[in-house]
């Protein structure tokens, strides 16, 4: 089945056949065999990636991602780590191969206590890394990443097989429900060998790494979209009343707000893609906040207004409603406000009158 082609239905081929009943244990597993699937076509389909950021079909682009999140959102999250991925080798990775057709590319560059990786330089421009990296989505399914590594001439980022020797995935590290389809899992490198992917700090010291967090929120946006569809489809059978109405127009004004920033993100991206004006990161901040804002209002209101049954009976709709909340995290809240707050303070201290840069009258 084409992921471009979003049916009402969006169960997997595997989870159609079963009966009424089925467990919720094979639900799972059938559905993590179908995102699989979904993965390998979608590879397939994108040999090379969507078109980058910033060259000038920035928008499709998201439309893309948005769409094949609303999908299956852990299909869209695996999608949205392979087209970053194929981005990024292609904005700094001069003389990179992007592997076979049919490759496919994560990106596992979080940080967090206890995931920092390490390189090793050896002889004839050869590398090793060494270490655990947290938070691989896709460790059993992707065939390469990009992963984030310190070497001894400071942070650089490489290219790895996850086949070769000194891989190694640790199954139980992701107990969760939301988003267990994505497989992100905890990875073990033992002394892998990795190709250096553009200088030293190269992977944050770019445009595109701001352009690439906008791409992280249309893939929210598709989230929130599928959490909405039995709200919507409540509403086609006439089955809402005055509040469930209201539900819905909050909902409505909710997508549209987050549909409209990212399109008008993207127009701004592909007018000034090597960030000469210095406005990626607070756009990038912006958006992020405002989808992840739109996500949590969108759960909100269909929860109030359908109540537990879609969530207790609706096997596709729980899933989406924790991989949504789950995905949404990867904003980090206050903390990204404060962020946000902390560059608009500069940017005001240097503005003789006050104006914000980018403010319109």
């Amino acid at each position: 089945m084409s992921i471009d082609k979003i049916s009402a239905d969006t169960r997997g081929l595997r989870e159609r056949d079963l009966e009424v009943g089925a467990s919720a244990e094979t639900i799972a597993r059938l559905h993590r065999e179908d995102v699989r699937d979904w993965f390998v076509d979608f590879a397939r389909r994108y040999p090379t990636g969507l078109d980058a950021p910033g060259g000038g079909a920035t928008r499709k682009r998201w439309e893309t991602l948005t769409a094949t999140a609303e999908r299956d959102l852990a299909l869209g999250r695996l999608a949205e780590g392979h087209a970053d991925a194929l981005a990024i080798i292609a904005e700094v990775g001069d003389g990179v191969a992007v592997a076979a057709p049919g490759a496919r590319w994560g990106v596992w560059a979080a940080e967090p206590p206890g995931s920092k990786l390490t390189a090793e330089r050896l002889d004839r421009g050869r590398w090793r890394v060494h270490g655990t990296r947290r938070w691989c989505s896709g460790a059993l399914m992707c065939t390469h990443a990009l992963v984030t590594a310190d070497a001894p001439d400071g942070p650089r980022l490489f290219t790895i097989d996850v086949g070769a020797p000194g891989y190694r995935v640790l199954p139980d590290s992701w107990p969760a429900i939301g988003m267990a389809a994505s497989e992100t899992l905890d990875v073990e490198l033992d002394a892998v060998p990795a190709e250096p992917v553009g200088d030293v700090g190269a992977y944050l010291d770019r445009p595109g790494f701001h352009h690439g967090g906008v791409g992280v929120a249309a893939c929210w946006l598709g989230g929130a979209r599928a959490v909405s569809r039995p709200l919507v489809e409540a509403a086609g059978r006439g089955r809402l009343d005055e509040h469930g109405l209201a539900h819905l127009g909050g909902v409505d004004l909710a997508l549209t707000v987050g549909r409209t920033l990212l399109a008008q993100a993207a127009a701004d991206i592909d007018a000034d893609p090597l960030d000469r004006s210095g406005a990626a990161q607070v756009r990038a901040l912006r958006v992020r906040a405002v989808v992840e804002r739109t996500c949590a209002e969108v759960l909100e209101r269909v929860g109030r207004a359908l109540g537990a049954g879609p969530l207790g009976h609706d096997a596709r709709h729980a899933r989406a409603v924790a991989d949504l909340t789950v995905y949404i995290r990867q904003h980090h809240a206050e903390r990204d406000l404060a962020r946000l707050g902390a560059l608009r303070a500069a940017a005001v201290s240097t503005e003789a009158d006050g104006r914000l840069p980018g403010a319109t009258s």
